[in-house]
């Protein structure tokens, strides 16, 4: 249990080493990358603005997505009406698609346990 502390302590001081020496230089390429997205000037006045902004943006969108979403459902019935007219191509990638969103729901599941395989943690 020692020596393995004592390996975490020499990859956190590594890390934090290696940090201190390029972070700054990352954060400058990564400001210069991304300026036309920067808010000038930037203050705290502004990020709020912006988030109240991006909120009441989201809010607005909602009648949008609502009607996409009853298009996309009125869709999945129609395929259903006519199933029999499926093409085998067609059930093969709608049954892919079920079977990678059973995958995601597993790793979302293992995720949510901890990152353990037989349980919850109590």
């Amino acid at each position: 249990m020692a020596s393995k502390l004592m390996q975490l302590q020499s990859k956190a001081k590594q890390a934090s080493q290696f940090v201190g020496k390029h972070g700054c230089e990352y954060y400058k390429q990564l400001m210069e990358k991304n300026k036309q997205y920067v808010v000038e000037p930037p203050t705290i006045e502004k990020c709020q603005d912006l988030s109240k902004q991006l909120f009441y943006t989201r809010l607005a969108s909602i009648p949008g997505r609502y009607e996409a979403f009853w298009k996309e459902l009125d869709g999945v019935k129609q395929i259903w009406r006519n199933r029999k007219e499926l093409k085998v191509e067609d059930a093969g990638i709608a049954a892919l698609l079920g079977l990678e969103l059973y995958a995601w729901f597993c790793v979302g599941e293992i995720v949510g346990r901890g990152f353990t395989l037989t349980g919850y943690y109590v």
